[in-house]
C-alpha cells in the first residue's frame, strides 16, 4: 500500500509539525493542496486543542494530522535548577531582571484528557514524537481508525516502533530541524543523516517509511523517493509562508547569513534540538549539563527571552531550523507544497 493509499492523500508530502510557529492554518493550507497537514499539540491545553480542531475541521475536508509528544513529565529538581539559574544569573544582572522561581507551561505529554478530545474529532493520522504512547492511550487512538506515524532517529527506534504499533515510520536525520525523536538512547553518536538512516530503516522495517530532514525542494523529495521512500516530511521550507505564524525575529534570521550555521542544543528546552545559533548558544556552547530535564529548562529563560525580543534581539529565541534552509520561501503553503511534490504551477 502506498503512503498516500494508507493516509488517503494526494500528494506524498506530509508538513512537519512546527509548535511555536503555526497553528491549524498551515495545517489546512497543506491538506486542501493535497499533502497531509499537521498540527502540533504538545504546547495545547486540552481546551486550545479542542478549539484549533473546530476551526481546521471547518476549513478542510482532507486528512490532516495532530502531533504529540510521548516523553515522561520529569520530577523538578531545585539543585539542577540552581546550577541553571547560576548559569544564567550574568545575564539576568545585564537585562536588570529578577528571577522568578514560578513554574512555566511547558510541552505536556499526551494523555488521557488529550485522547477525550480526541475522541471527539477522530483525526485520520495521528503522530508521536519520543516513541509512543503507553499501550492503553495507543489502543484508544486506533480504537478509530487512526493511522499512527512516529519518528525513529536509528535503525533500532524503526524496529521498536513497528514492534508496537506504528502504521509507518519517520526517518529523521540529523539535519532536521526542531526536537530530536531519538527515545532508545540520547547519546548524539548514534545520530546519523537522513540518506544514510533512510535505506537502513527501509531494509529493517515492513511499513512504510518517511524521510525527514535537510529536504526543502523537488530535487530532494525525488532523491528521497529514490532511495525508497514512501513519502517526505517537511517543515524548514514552510517556516516563511504566510500560513505560518513563524515571528518576524526568526523570519529574518532564517533570511539571514546566520541560517547557513545550525547546531543541535539542549539549553533551549532541555532536550537536543536543531535551531539557528543565538547567543545563548553561543555564549553557554550548545549543549550544557546545566540545562534542567525536558521541558523544565524553557522557565528560566522566558523573561530573558521577552527583555531581548523587546530590544529586537533574538539572544535567548528558539529559532528552530534544519541544515538546509535554502527552500524557504515567502509563497504560499499550497503552492510550496504542489513545487515540492514536482507539480508543474
Amino acid at each position: 500500500m502506498s503512503l498516500q493509499q494508507l493516509l488517503g492523500i494526494t500528494l506524498p508530502v506530509i508538513q512537519a509539525p512546527m509548535a511555536g510557529v503555526q497553528n491549524h492554518a498551515l495545517a489546512v493550507a497543506v491538506s486542501n493542496a493535497g499533502g497531509l497537514g499537521s498540527l502540533p499539540c504538545a504546547t495545547l491545553t486540552p481546551d486550545t486543542l479542542r478549539a484549533e480542531l473546530m476551526t481546521l475541521r471547518a476549513q478542510t475536508s482532507q486528512p490532516y494530522n495532530v502531533n504529540f509528544f510521548c516523553h515522561v513529565a520529569p520530577v523538578p529538581d531545585a539543585a539542577q535548577e540552581a546550577r541553571w539559574r547560576a548559569a544564567l544569573a550574568p545575564c539576568y544582572a545585564e537585562f536588570g531582571l529578577t528571577p522568578d522561581t514560578s513554574p512555566a507551561a511547558g510541552r505536556a505529554p499526551f494523555s488521557q484528557a488529550f485522547a477525550n478530545v480526541l475522541d471527539e474529532f477522530r483525526p485520520p493520522v495521528v503522530s508521536f514524537h519520543f516513541g509512543l504512547p503507553a499501550p492503553d492511550l495507543l489502543q484508544r487512538v486506533k480504537a478509530w481508525g487512526a493511522k499512527v506515524l512516529s519518528s525513529a532517529t536509528t535503525v533500532a527506534e524503526a524496529r521498536w516502533l513497528q514492534a508496537h504499533g506504528a502504521d509507518a515510520i519517520i526517518a529523521q536525520g540529523l539535519e532536521a530541524g526542531g526536537h530530536r525523536g531519538m527515545f532508545l538512547s540520547q547519546d548524539l553518536n548514534s545520530q546519523v543523516g537522513t540518506f544514510a538512516l533512510l535505506p537502513q530503516i527501509i531494509q529493517a522495517v515492513r511499513v512504510p517509511v518517511i524521510a525527514a530532514g535537510g529536504i526543502a525542494d523537488a530535487a530532494g523529495v525525488k532523491a528521497a523517493m529514490a532511495l525508497g521512500a514512501a513519502g517526505v516530511q517537511v517543515g524548514t521550507a514552510y517556516l516563511l509562508c504566510p500560513e505560518a505564524s513563524t515571528s518576524p525575529l526568526h523570519r529574518a534570521a532564517l533570511q539571514s547569513e546566520r541560517a547557513q550555521h545550525t547546531a543541535l542544543t539542549n539549553l533551549l528546552t532541555g532536550r537536543p534540538a536543531r535551531g539557528i545559533c543565538n547567543r545563548l548558544m553561543t555564549e553557554l556552547g550548545p549543549m550544557s549539563d546545566a540545562a534542567p530535564a525536558f521541558p523544565l529548562a524553557t522557565a528560566a529563560l522566558l523573561p530573558l527571552k521577552a527583555a531581548a525580543e523587546k530590544l529586537g534581539r533574538d539572544d535567548f529565541s528558539t529559532l528552530w531550523a534544519g541544515q538546509n534552509t535554502t527552500g524557504c520561501r515567502d509563497i504560499p503553503a499550497a503552492e510550496l507544497t504542489r513545487l515540492l511534490a514536482g507539480l508543474e504551477l
